[in-house]
Protein backbone atom coordinates (compact mmCIF):
# COMPACT_ATOMS: atom_id res chain seq x y z
CA UNK A 1 0.00 0.00 0.00
CA UNK A 2 2.77 2.11 1.17
CA UNK A 3 4.40 1.66 -2.67
CA UNK A 4 1.21 2.73 -4.26
CA UNK A 5 0.98 5.84 -2.38
CA UNK A 6 4.72 6.98 -3.34
CA UNK A 7 4.41 6.00 -6.69
CA UNK A 8 1.29 8.27 -6.57
CA UNK A 9 2.79 11.10 -4.89
CA UNK A 10 5.87 10.91 -7.05
CA UNK A 11 3.51 10.76 -10.00
CA UNK A 12 1.78 13.97 -8.69
CA UNK A 13 4.78 15.85 -8.46
CA UNK A 14 6.37 15.27 -11.60
CA UNK A 15 2.58 16.28 -12.96
CA UNK A 16 2.79 19.15 -10.57
CA UNK A 17 6.26 20.67 -11.83
CA UNK A 18 6.03 19.85 -15.27
CA UNK A 19 2.86 22.23 -15.58
CA UNK A 20 4.50 24.78 -13.71
CA UNK A 21 8.13 24.26 -16.31
CA UNK A 22 5.58 24.13 -19.61
CA UNK A 23 6.25 27.77 -21.12
CA UNK A 24 4.14 28.97 -24.08
CA UNK A 25 5.65 28.61 -27.86
CA UNK A 26 7.87 31.50 -28.34
CA UNK A 27 8.19 30.53 -32.20
CA UNK A 28 6.04 33.16 -33.62
CA UNK A 29 7.27 35.77 -32.04
CA UNK A 30 11.08 34.64 -32.88
CA UNK A 31 10.19 34.26 -36.51
CA UNK A 32 8.21 37.99 -36.48
CA UNK A 33 11.11 40.05 -36.17
CA UNK A 34 8.55 43.39 -36.97
CA UNK A 35 5.69 44.16 -35.37
CA UNK A 36 3.07 47.98 -35.00
CA UNK A 37 3.22 50.03 -31.88
CA UNK A 38 0.48 51.81 -31.13
CA UNK A 39 -0.17 54.53 -28.26
CA UNK A 40 -3.35 55.99 -28.82
CA UNK A 41 -6.24 57.29 -25.91
CA UNK A 42 -7.74 60.40 -24.33
CA UNK A 43 -4.08 61.89 -24.14
CA UNK A 44 -4.16 61.76 -27.93
CA UNK A 45 -6.75 64.79 -28.21
CA UNK A 46 -4.00 67.26 -26.24
CA UNK A 47 -1.78 66.22 -29.13
CA UNK A 48 1.13 66.35 -26.65
CA UNK A 49 2.16 62.85 -26.14
CA UNK A 50 0.94 60.24 -23.69
CA UNK A 51 2.46 61.52 -20.60
CA UNK A 52 1.04 65.14 -20.90
CA UNK A 53 -1.01 64.66 -17.70
CA UNK A 54 1.65 64.07 -15.86
CA UNK A 55 3.97 66.56 -17.44
CA UNK A 56 1.76 69.28 -18.05
CA UNK A 57 0.69 68.66 -15.27
CA UNK A 58 -3.39 68.43 -14.78
CA UNK A 59 -5.85 67.19 -11.96
CA UNK A 60 -7.49 64.05 -12.57
CA UNK A 61 -10.78 66.06 -12.16
CA UNK A 62 -10.09 68.15 -15.10
CA UNK A 63 -8.20 65.49 -16.95
CA UNK A 64 -11.49 63.34 -16.97
CA UNK A 65 -12.99 66.06 -19.27
CA UNK A 66 -11.14 64.35 -22.36
CA UNK A 67 -13.45 61.30 -21.82
CA UNK A 68 -16.36 63.71 -23.68
CA UNK A 69 -13.99 64.92 -26.29
CA UNK A 70 -12.39 61.83 -26.89
CA UNK A 71 -13.97 61.02 -30.26
CA UNK A 72 -12.39 58.70 -33.24
CA UNK A 73 -15.01 58.29 -35.55
CA UNK A 74 -12.01 58.14 -38.48
CA UNK A 75 -10.93 55.22 -36.38
CA UNK A 76 -10.70 51.88 -38.87
CA UNK A 77 -9.36 48.77 -37.72
CA UNK A 78 -9.19 47.37 -41.38
CA UNK A 79 -7.10 50.36 -42.22
CA UNK A 80 -4.45 49.85 -39.37
CA UNK A 81 -4.21 46.32 -40.09
CA UNK A 82 -3.64 47.09 -43.75
CA UNK A 83 -1.20 49.56 -43.06
CA UNK A 84 0.90 46.76 -40.37
CA UNK A 85 0.40 43.98 -43.12
CA UNK A 86 1.51 46.32 -46.20
CA UNK A 87 4.94 47.26 -43.89
CA UNK A 88 5.98 43.67 -43.41
CA UNK A 89 4.88 43.41 -39.16
CA UNK A 90 3.56 40.35 -38.21
CA UNK A 91 2.18 41.68 -34.95
CA UNK A 92 0.30 44.83 -33.15
CA UNK A 93 0.98 45.89 -29.85
CA UNK A 94 -1.64 48.08 -28.79
CA UNK A 95 -2.08 50.31 -25.15
CA UNK A 96 -5.17 49.16 -23.86
CA UNK A 97 -4.21 51.09 -21.25
CA UNK A 98 -1.66 53.14 -20.18
CA UNK A 99 -1.13 54.97 -17.39
CA UNK A 100 -3.91 58.25 -17.19
CA UNK A 101 -5.80 54.54 -16.85
CA UNK A 102 -8.30 54.87 -19.52
CA UNK A 103 -9.17 51.43 -20.89
CA UNK A 104 -9.76 51.15 -24.34
CA UNK A 105 -12.22 48.38 -24.32
CA UNK A 106 -15.40 48.04 -22.70
CA UNK A 107 -14.11 47.08 -19.10
CA UNK A 108 -16.77 46.43 -16.36
CA UNK A 109 -14.19 47.59 -13.53
CA UNK A 110 -14.22 51.08 -14.28
CA UNK A 111 -16.22 54.02 -15.81
CA UNK A 112 -12.91 55.47 -17.11
CA UNK A 113 -13.13 53.50 -20.61
CA UNK A 114 -14.01 54.22 -24.33
CA UNK A 115 -17.79 53.36 -24.18
CA UNK A 116 -18.30 56.37 -21.67
CA UNK A 117 -17.22 58.89 -24.48
CA UNK A 118 -19.36 59.93 -27.50
CA UNK A 119 -17.65 57.08 -30.10
CA UNK A 120 -18.92 54.58 -27.42
CA UNK A 121 -17.48 51.52 -29.34
CA UNK A 122 -15.06 48.74 -28.05
CA UNK A 123 -11.71 49.58 -29.64
CA UNK A 124 -9.73 46.28 -28.59
CA UNK A 125 -12.80 44.56 -30.03
CA UNK A 126 -12.06 45.94 -33.66
CA UNK A 127 -9.02 45.64 -33.70
CA UNK A 128 -8.83 42.10 -32.32
CA UNK A 129 -11.41 40.87 -35.03
CA UNK A 130 -9.37 42.17 -37.88
CA UNK A 131 -6.22 40.87 -36.22
CA UNK A 132 -7.62 37.38 -36.36
CA UNK A 133 -9.08 37.78 -39.60
CA UNK A 134 -6.11 38.76 -41.14
CA UNK A 135 -3.27 36.58 -39.49
CA UNK A 136 -1.77 39.32 -37.08
CA UNK A 137 -1.18 38.94 -33.59
CA UNK A 138 -2.19 41.17 -31.12
CA UNK A 139 0.07 42.23 -28.23
CA UNK A 140 -1.82 44.21 -26.03
CA UNK A 141 0.36 46.91 -24.00
CA UNK A 142 -1.02 47.08 -20.03
CA UNK A 143 0.18 50.09 -17.47
CA UNK A 144 1.10 48.35 -14.42
CA UNK A 145 0.72 52.44 -12.56
CA UNK A 146 -2.47 54.35 -12.63
CA UNK A 147 -2.04 58.02 -12.38
CA UNK A 148 -6.10 58.40 -12.06
CA UNK A 149 -7.22 55.45 -9.49
CA UNK A 150 -6.53 56.63 -5.67
CA UNK A 151 -6.09 52.62 -4.83
CA UNK A 152 -2.92 52.87 -6.65
CA UNK A 153 -0.25 53.42 -4.08
CA UNK A 154 0.56 56.74 -5.83
CA UNK A 155 2.30 58.26 -1.96
CA UNK A 156 5.10 56.34 -3.14
CA UNK A 157 4.84 56.55 -6.42
CA UNK A 158 7.41 58.48 -8.42
CA UNK A 159 4.57 60.27 -11.26
CA UNK A 160 1.52 61.64 -11.02
CA UNK A 161 1.93 63.08 -7.61
CA UNK A 162 -0.11 66.22 -8.93
CA UNK A 163 -3.37 64.21 -9.67
CA UNK A 164 -5.07 65.66 -6.89
CA UNK A 165 -6.02 62.43 -5.24
CA UNK A 166 -6.27 62.61 -1.47
CA UNK A 167 -7.64 59.28 -0.43
CA UNK A 168 -5.68 56.72 0.97
CA UNK A 169 -4.32 53.63 -1.15
CA UNK A 170 -5.91 50.27 -1.20
CA UNK A 171 -3.19 47.81 -2.63
CA UNK A 172 -4.93 44.73 -2.37
CA UNK A 173 -8.17 46.29 -4.09
CA UNK A 174 -5.55 48.04 -7.21
CA UNK A 175 -4.54 44.37 -7.32
CA UNK A 176 -7.94 42.66 -7.44
CA UNK A 177 -8.42 45.79 -10.12
CA UNK A 178 -5.67 44.49 -12.52
CA UNK A 179 -6.50 41.03 -12.04
CA UNK A 180 -9.80 41.60 -12.73
CA UNK A 181 -8.75 43.42 -16.20
CA UNK A 182 -6.50 41.09 -17.54
CA UNK A 183 -9.05 38.24 -16.92
CA UNK A 184 -11.48 40.60 -19.04
CA UNK A 185 -8.70 41.02 -21.85
CA UNK A 186 -7.97 37.13 -22.35
CA UNK A 187 -11.65 36.00 -21.81
CA UNK A 188 -13.74 38.77 -24.13
CA UNK A 189 -10.91 38.81 -27.56
CA UNK A 190 -9.90 35.69 -28.51
CA UNK A 191 -6.25 34.92 -28.96
CA UNK A 192 -3.71 37.43 -27.17
CA UNK A 193 -0.09 36.87 -28.34
CA UNK A 194 1.01 38.25 -25.46
CA UNK A 195 0.62 41.10 -22.41
CA UNK A 196 3.25 43.60 -22.45
CA UNK A 197 3.66 45.44 -19.18
CA UNK A 198 5.24 48.76 -18.40
CA UNK A 199 4.73 50.98 -15.10
CA UNK A 200 6.87 48.83 -12.84
CA UNK A 201 9.64 52.01 -12.45
CA UNK A 202 7.10 53.99 -10.87
CA UNK A 203 7.48 52.21 -7.51
CA UNK A 204 11.21 52.39 -7.30
CA UNK A 205 14.36 54.93 -5.54
CA UNK A 206 15.80 55.36 -8.54
CA UNK A 207 13.42 55.09 -11.88
CA UNK A 208 14.47 51.38 -13.06
CA UNK A 209 18.29 50.91 -13.06
CA UNK A 210 19.60 48.78 -10.08
CA UNK A 211 17.25 46.24 -9.15
CA UNK A 212 14.21 44.29 -8.83
CA UNK A 213 13.25 45.84 -5.27
CA UNK A 214 10.38 48.02 -5.28
CA UNK A 215 8.06 49.86 -2.79
CA UNK A 216 5.47 47.34 -3.49
CA UNK A 217 4.31 43.60 -4.07
CA UNK A 218 3.26 43.79 -7.52
CA UNK A 219 1.74 40.13 -7.29
CA UNK A 220 3.96 39.14 -10.68
CA UNK A 221 3.56 35.27 -9.93
CA UNK A 222 0.27 35.56 -9.06
CA UNK A 223 -0.51 37.98 -12.27
CA UNK A 224 1.72 36.08 -14.82
CA UNK A 225 0.20 32.96 -13.53
CA UNK A 226 -3.44 33.63 -14.44
CA UNK A 227 -2.31 35.31 -17.74
CA UNK A 228 -0.81 31.71 -18.80
CA UNK A 229 -3.79 30.31 -16.91
CA UNK A 230 -6.32 32.08 -18.98
CA UNK A 231 -4.29 31.44 -21.79
CA UNK A 232 -1.74 28.90 -22.00
CA UNK A 233 0.60 30.42 -24.85
CA UNK A 234 -0.25 33.71 -24.33
CA UNK A 235 3.62 35.72 -23.78
CA UNK A 236 4.33 37.99 -20.58
CA UNK A 237 6.58 40.51 -21.03
CA UNK A 238 7.86 43.52 -19.08
CA UNK A 239 9.23 46.81 -19.76
CA UNK A 240 11.02 47.47 -16.15
CA UNK A 241 14.25 48.04 -17.69
CA UNK A 242 16.01 45.03 -15.78
CA UNK A 243 16.94 41.86 -16.53
CA UNK A 244 13.48 39.16 -16.94
CA UNK A 245 12.31 37.32 -14.15
CA UNK A 246 10.55 34.31 -13.51
CA UNK A 247 7.42 34.05 -15.78
CA UNK A 248 8.11 36.63 -18.63
CA UNK A 249 8.71 34.95 -22.08
CA UNK A 250 11.01 37.57 -23.71
CA UNK A 251 12.91 40.69 -22.98
CA UNK A 252 12.22 44.19 -23.60
CA UNK A 253 14.95 47.09 -24.93
CA UNK A 254 13.21 50.65 -24.83
CA UNK A 255 14.66 52.93 -27.77
CA UNK A 256 17.58 50.51 -27.98
CA UNK A 257 18.93 47.28 -29.86
CA UNK A 258 19.88 44.58 -27.34
CA UNK A 259 23.78 45.47 -25.78
CA UNK A 260 23.52 49.41 -26.59
CA UNK A 261 22.27 51.89 -24.18
CA UNK A 262 22.42 55.39 -26.04
CA UNK A 263 18.94 55.89 -24.48
CA UNK A 264 19.94 55.48 -21.02
CA UNK A 265 17.00 52.79 -20.54
CA UNK A 266 18.74 49.94 -21.68
CA UNK A 267 21.81 48.53 -19.39
CA UNK A 268 20.15 45.69 -18.20
CA UNK A 269 22.07 42.22 -19.11
CA UNK A 270 21.05 40.73 -21.90
CA UNK A 271 19.29 37.42 -21.14
CA UNK A 272 19.16 34.08 -23.40
CA UNK A 273 15.14 34.57 -24.15
CA UNK A 274 13.99 36.19 -27.03
CA UNK A 275 14.59 40.14 -27.56
CA UNK A 276 12.63 43.19 -29.06
CA UNK A 277 13.26 46.53 -29.34
CA UNK A 278 10.63 49.20 -29.15
CA UNK A 279 11.18 52.60 -30.68
CA UNK A 280 8.95 55.58 -32.30
CA UNK A 281 8.89 56.82 -35.57
CA UNK A 282 9.22 60.50 -34.55
CA UNK A 283 10.33 61.36 -30.44
CA UNK A 284 6.74 60.83 -29.25
CA UNK A 285 5.20 57.58 -28.73
CA UNK A 286 1.60 59.13 -28.66
CA UNK A 287 0.27 62.02 -30.90
CA UNK A 288 1.97 64.86 -31.06
CA UNK A 289 1.12 67.78 -32.90
CA UNK A 290 4.54 69.80 -32.68
CA UNK A 291 6.99 66.67 -33.34
CA UNK A 292 8.08 66.67 -36.94
CA UNK A 293 11.58 64.92 -36.22
CA UNK A 294 10.42 61.17 -38.39
CA UNK A 295 13.53 59.54 -38.59
CA UNK A 296 14.08 58.88 -42.54
CA UNK A 297 12.86 55.09 -43.99
CA UNK A 298 16.59 54.50 -44.46
CA UNK A 299 17.58 55.51 -40.94
CA UNK A 300 14.24 53.14 -39.63
CA UNK A 301 15.60 50.40 -42.15
CA UNK A 302 18.79 50.36 -40.54
CA UNK A 303 16.58 50.60 -37.03
CA UNK A 304 15.22 46.86 -38.23
CA UNK A 305 18.14 45.46 -39.90
CA UNK A 306 20.50 45.87 -36.72
CA UNK A 307 18.20 44.83 -34.37
CA UNK A 308 17.17 41.32 -36.13
CA UNK A 309 21.26 41.19 -36.48
CA UNK A 310 21.37 41.07 -32.84
CA UNK A 311 18.42 38.09 -32.98
CA UNK A 312 15.97 40.62 -31.73
CA UNK A 313 12.18 41.86 -32.90
CA UNK A 314 11.61 45.68 -33.64
CA UNK A 315 8.49 47.23 -32.25
CA UNK A 316 7.92 50.50 -33.98
CA UNK A 317 5.69 52.54 -33.04
CA UNK A 318 2.65 55.05 -34.39
CA UNK A 319 0.79 57.20 -32.78
CA UNK A 320 -2.33 57.95 -34.06
CA UNK A 321 -4.61 61.49 -33.90
CA UNK A 322 -7.67 62.01 -32.23
CA UNK A 323 -9.96 60.93 -35.12
CA UNK A 324 -7.94 57.66 -35.17
CA UNK A 325 -6.25 57.71 -38.07
CA UNK A 326 -2.49 57.04 -38.33
CA UNK A 327 -0.30 60.02 -39.42
CA UNK A 328 0.62 60.25 -43.17
CA UNK A 329 4.04 60.74 -42.34
CA UNK A 330 4.20 57.12 -41.01
CA UNK A 331 1.81 55.40 -43.35
CA UNK A 332 4.44 57.31 -46.49
CA UNK A 333 7.74 55.42 -44.45
CA UNK A 334 6.08 52.57 -43.36
CA UNK A 335 5.12 51.66 -47.26
CA UNK A 336 8.58 52.20 -47.71
CA UNK A 337 9.82 49.70 -45.40
CA UNK A 338 6.85 47.31 -46.83
CA UNK A 339 8.68 47.37 -50.21
CA UNK A 340 12.02 46.99 -49.39
CA UNK A 341 10.85 43.57 -47.21
CA UNK A 342 8.77 42.23 -49.94
CA UNK A 343 11.98 41.98 -51.66
CA UNK A 344 14.81 41.23 -49.12
CA UNK A 345 12.56 40.05 -46.13
CA UNK A 346 13.92 36.70 -46.19
CA UNK A 347 17.11 37.80 -44.56
CA UNK A 348 15.04 38.78 -41.55
CA UNK A 349 11.90 37.06 -40.69
CA UNK A 350 12.80 33.76 -38.28
CA UNK A 351 16.74 34.92 -38.89
CA UNK A 352 19.21 35.46 -35.61
CA UNK A 353 22.30 36.90 -35.22
CA UNK A 354 25.11 35.70 -37.76
CA UNK A 355 28.71 35.24 -37.60
CA UNK A 356 29.41 38.22 -36.15
CA UNK A 357 28.42 40.93 -33.85
CA UNK A 358 26.48 44.26 -35.09
CA UNK A 359 29.58 46.60 -36.08
CA UNK A 360 29.59 50.04 -37.84
CA UNK A 361 29.43 48.97 -40.68
CA UNK A 362 26.20 46.50 -40.30
CA UNK A 363 25.38 43.37 -38.85
CA UNK A 364 24.86 39.50 -39.88
CA UNK A 365 21.93 37.41 -39.84
CA UNK A 366 21.89 33.84 -40.23
CA UNK A 367 19.07 31.15 -41.68
CA UNK A 368 19.91 27.45 -41.21
CA UNK A 369 23.33 27.04 -42.89
CA UNK A 370 23.36 30.36 -44.89
CA UNK A 371 25.00 33.80 -43.51
CA UNK A 372 23.56 37.05 -44.71
CA UNK A 373 25.75 40.50 -44.06
CA UNK A 374 24.07 43.39 -44.45
CA UNK A 375 26.69 46.48 -45.18
CA UNK A 376 25.04 49.63 -44.37
CA UNK A 377 28.17 51.44 -44.72
CA UNK A 378 28.25 51.85 -48.72
CA UNK A 379 31.70 54.19 -48.48
CA UNK A 380 33.79 50.71 -47.13
CA UNK A 381 35.95 49.29 -50.10
CA UNK A 382 36.54 45.60 -48.33
CA UNK A 383 35.79 43.58 -45.56
CA UNK A 384 37.09 40.73 -43.65
CA UNK A 385 35.36 38.07 -41.45
CA UNK A 386 35.62 34.92 -39.88
CA UNK A 387 32.89 32.52 -41.45
CA UNK A 388 32.94 28.60 -40.23
CA UNK A 389 32.93 26.64 -42.84
CA UNK A 390 32.28 28.82 -45.98
CA UNK A 391 31.86 27.36 -49.30
CA UNK A 392 30.36 30.29 -51.74
CA UNK A 393 28.81 33.97 -51.57
CA UNK A 394 27.44 36.00 -53.76
CA UNK A 395 25.42 39.39 -54.02
CA UNK A 396 21.89 39.53 -53.77
CA UNK A 397 21.27 43.21 -54.74
CA UNK A 398 24.31 44.49 -55.96
CA UNK A 399 25.11 44.22 -59.93
CA UNK A 400 28.39 42.92 -59.93
CA UNK A 401 30.30 40.06 -58.85
CA UNK A 402 31.90 39.54 -55.60
CA UNK A 403 35.26 39.04 -55.35
CA UNK A 404 36.84 37.59 -51.87
CA UNK A 405 39.88 35.70 -50.88
CA UNK A 406 40.32 32.86 -48.59
CA UNK A 407 43.71 33.77 -46.19
CA UNK A 408 44.86 29.80 -45.91
CA UNK A 409 46.54 30.02 -42.42
CA UNK A 410 43.62 31.74 -40.35
CA UNK A 411 40.79 31.22 -42.34
CA UNK A 412 39.48 34.70 -42.80
CA UNK A 413 37.67 35.73 -45.46
CA UNK A 414 38.02 38.84 -47.00
CA UNK A 415 35.79 40.41 -49.43
CA UNK A 416 36.70 42.92 -52.23
CA UNK A 417 33.91 45.69 -52.58
CA UNK A 418 34.13 46.97 -56.07
CA UNK A 419 31.06 48.83 -57.38
CA UNK A 420 28.46 50.66 -56.30
CA UNK A 421 26.76 49.68 -53.15
CA UNK A 422 23.73 49.71 -52.12
CA UNK A 423 22.04 53.08 -50.65
CA UNK A 424 20.15 51.07 -47.79
CA UNK A 425 22.00 47.72 -47.43
CA UNK A 426 24.19 45.65 -49.63
CA UNK A 427 23.37 41.92 -48.81
CA UNK A 428 26.03 39.22 -49.32
CA UNK A 429 24.54 35.77 -49.40
CA UNK A 430 27.27 33.15 -47.67
CA UNK A 431 26.23 29.29 -47.78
Amino acid sequence: MKKILYLFLFISLTISISAQEQKPSVQWFEDARFGMFVHFGPYSVLGNGEWVMNNRPIKGADYQRLQQLFNPQAFNAKEWVKIAKDAGMKYIGFTSRHHDGFSNWNTKQSEWNIMNTPYGKDLIKQLADECHKEDIKLVLYYSLLDWMRSDYQYETGRTGQKAGRTQKSDWESYIRFMKAQLTELLTNYGPIAAIWFDGHWDQTDDGNRTSHETHVNWHYPEIYDLIHRLQPECLVANNHHLPPIQGEDYQIFERDIPGENKSGYSGQQVSRLPKETCETMNSSWGFSITDDKFKSPKELLHLLIRTAGTGANLLLNVGPMPNGQIQPECVERLQKMGEWMKQYGYTIYGAQQGCVSPQKWGVATSKGNTQYIHILDKNISSLTLTIPNFKSAKWVNVDSKLVWKKDKKTGEITFTLDGTLDDIDSIIEIK
